[in-house]
């Protein structure tokens, strides 16, 4: 299914921008500091994916944050609601559709590294697709075989950094890695991962990052830390901690973000 343009620019009477985000658990609040906010609930747009994941609002925000126009896609469909991996495709394309150009993915995440707390933000350099699945599948088009040498754009990542020394901000980079979820991981694959270069781990992201580049947007995207991995600590994980621990990260997450959308 396709979302239906013609009711999505009729509802955005005009309204463009080149930069959209997707704000993962944690970042909800910063659709609130959109000046001139125009909000879309989801169900209202005709094809568009809506999420049933609590912490997860499901609307469409057209405004400006730092006087920069933005499309705030608040709350995203996961791959373990429907077992799709393209399940953003149809949000994906409709962005592309709207003249973006630029997607800021952020998500909440484990962290495997000790020096990497819960609370803090990890920008990402790159990912391991653990899942081993893939939302091209079935794409007919020989753009299928789409390039990921460069996921997340160099000079988009340049931006956060100097905006977040801006910022006085720490900003880490590291490797995502996409589990498919919806459990959590075991401490044996949090120790596996951490074998294989990974410094967080999370269930989002991944699949709308090669959306994203099958459909020529520039990616950049960021991780709110909200734990330590399964058998780091003793303790169990849950998605209530992942809720209750996203809005200190994303506090910091989004204080980047707006000192970093006018360098975009």
């Amino acid at each position: 299914m396709s979302v239906d343009l013609n009711v999505l620019k009729d509802q955005l009477d005009g309204r463009t921008a080149r930069i959209a985000l997707i704000l993962g658990s944690g970042l909800g609040g910063l659709a609130g500091d959109v000046d001139e906010a125009l909000r879309i609930p989801y169900a209202e747009i005709p094809g568009f994916p809506q999420s049933g994941v609590s912490g997860h609002s499901g609307e469409l925000v057209w405004g400006k944050l730092a006087g920069v126009p933005v499309i705030l896609l608040s709350g995203r469909i996961h791959y373990y609601e429907q077992g799709d991996a393209a399940a953003m495709r149809p949000a994906l394309e409709a962005l592309r559709a709207l003249g973006v150009e630029i997607l800021v993915l952020t998500n909440a995440a484990g962290s495997t590294r000790e020096d990497l707390p819960p609370g803090s933000v990890m920008l990402i350099d790159d990912h391991i697709n653990y899942s081993g699945l893939n939302p091209l599948i079935g794409e007919p088009s020989d753009a299928r075989f789409t390039g990921m040498t460069e996921a997340y754009d160099a000079g988009l990542r340049a931006h956060m950094r100097a905006a977040a020394e801006a910022e006085g901000v720490t900003l880490p980079g590291g490797v995502y890695m996409w589990f498919s979820g919806p459990s959590f991981e075991t401490p044996a694959e949090v120790r596996m991962a951490r074998l294989l270069g990974a410094d967080a781990l999370g269930m989002s992201t991944v699949p709308e990052t090669i959306l994203a580049r099958f459909l020529g947007l520039k990616v950049v995207a960021a991780s709110v830390v909200t734990n330590y991995g399964a058998g780091m600590t003793g303790a169990e994980l849950s998605h209530a901690e992942t809720k209750d621990v996203a809005p200190q990260g994303g506090a910091i997450l989004a204080r980047i973000l707006k000192a970093a959308l006018p360098r975009f």
